[in-house]
């Protein structure tokens, strides 16, 4: 089972944010007991634009933490292999790590700029009710002073 795989299933709406804590040490860096695993170890596939964007800040924070600890894990074990000379068998990880930060980053620049495009209008909105009552208020003046001088 992938560091991926052994932290994601913990993830639920209702956690508290991530914590950056070590919980084993160096031992987090390595996914077997050797420092290279020496054959293929399953797993799944890079997360989805469409399933992120149905995700909360807070679990996409999660999300980018644990897969900021994979990628670290996997480098981890490129440069393990490269010193001891042998194949890294997991290069299709590291590219479903990275599609996936990528696509949370995506996710995120995307609800900024809805974000900003609502405050925009917001903004726009009220200038024209402003306006609008401000345009009232002088209408109800120039009918108050013209009424007033025909009293007279």
């Amino acid at each position: 089972m992938s560091l991926f795989q052994r932290t994601f299933h913990r993830l639920r709406p209702s956690a508290q944010r991530y914590s950056a804590q070590c919980v084993r040490g160096l031992e987090e860096f390595f996914e077997t007991k050797t420092s290279v695993p020496t054959e293929q170890i399953p797993a799944g596939r890079a997360w989805e634009a469409a399933e992120l964007r149905q995700k909360s800040f807070e679990d996409l924070h999660k999300l980018w933490y644990v897969l900021l600890k994979e990628r670290n894990l996997l480098a981890t074990q490129k440069l393990e292999a490269k010193r001891l000379n042998v194949e890294f068998l997991h290069k299709d990880r590291v590219v479903k790590c990275k599609k996936s930060m990528a696509r949370i980053k995506g996710v995120l620049t995307e609800r900024q700029l809805t974000w900003e495009e609502a405050q925009k209008e917001v903004g726009r909105r009220m200038n024209q009710a402003e306006q609008q009552h401000v345009s009232l208020l002088e209408k109800h003046r120039k009918m108050a002073h013209k009424g007033g001088k025909k009293r007279q």
